[in-house]
């Protein structure tokens, strides 16, 4: 028979404080293996050191595994958490909190989704508060965040514009006025990533990259002969 464990055991207690200090192990493999090991038996006693490790972690795998282990705990004390990282002074911290928030998908985070972290100047900041913003943004507030969105057309290199064109694409038609500033600026990059993004619009399984390279063409002619 399998024995039962009370939660609050001298036994639990013991694997809890293992767990806890995998986290900080040199080794990326039992740091991993920790941050599972804290999603599977949940405990609210680690939610500190799962916040704590994700401002810092430099393993990706490992990033993904903490932010799995953080929604297998309450919103209640994960969310206002999360919400209070967004203003922290270190771009991961800010990165992972919103990457996490848009798993646990509370639209009440919608107001903490602000323009200064739609347009941080970290791009793995930025691109986590598309990602975010996309998932959060209620329905009245959508073409506001596509305005918000398409005034950073142009922005980055290749996959900070692929981010960028999912995000508005994800919006769906109401993306279309905003995109129209961006064809008609002079800047011969901005116009070229609003033309890719409109191309994607209208034919969502197109080639990024075609339709990026298409649109620089284009732009190259000019209207005219375009």
């Amino acid at each position: 028979m399998k024995e039962v464990v009370p939660v609050n055991s001298p036994h639990t207690n013991s694997q809890n404080t293992h767990v806890l200090r995998a986290l900080s192990a040199e080794d990326s493999s039992v740091r991993l293996q920790a941050a599972l090991a804290a999603g599977t038996h949940p405990d609210p006693g680690f939610l500190d050191a799962l916040m704590e490790r994700s401002a810092i972690e430099p393993d990706f795998f490992v990033r993904d595994m903490l932010v799995w282990a953080l929604t297998r705990l309450s919103p209640e004390i994960t969310v206002p958490r999360l919400r209070a990282e967004l203003g922290s002074e270190h771009a991961q911290a800010r990165s992972q909190a919103l990457h996490t928030l848009s798993k646990i998908g509370d639209g009440s985070v919608w107001p903490a989704i602000t323009r200064s972290l739609l347009h941080d100047a970290d791009h793995e900041v930025a691109r986590s508060a598309w990602r975010a913003a996309i998932i959060l943004v209620p329905d009245d507030a959508k073409e506001g965040l596509a305005m918000e969105l398409a005034a950073q057309l142009g922005r980055g290199d290749r996959d900070v514009q692929l981010s960028l064109s999912r995000a508005l694409v994800a919006l769906g038609d109401v993306i279309e006025q905003a995109l129209r500033t961006g064809l008609a600026s002079k800047d011969p990059a901005v116009q070229a990533h609003a033309r890719a993004t409109e191309w994607l619009l209208r034919d969502p399984d197109a080639s990024f990259d075609s339709a990026i390279d298409e649109a620089k063409r284009l732009v190259a002619l000019g209207p005219d002969r375009a």
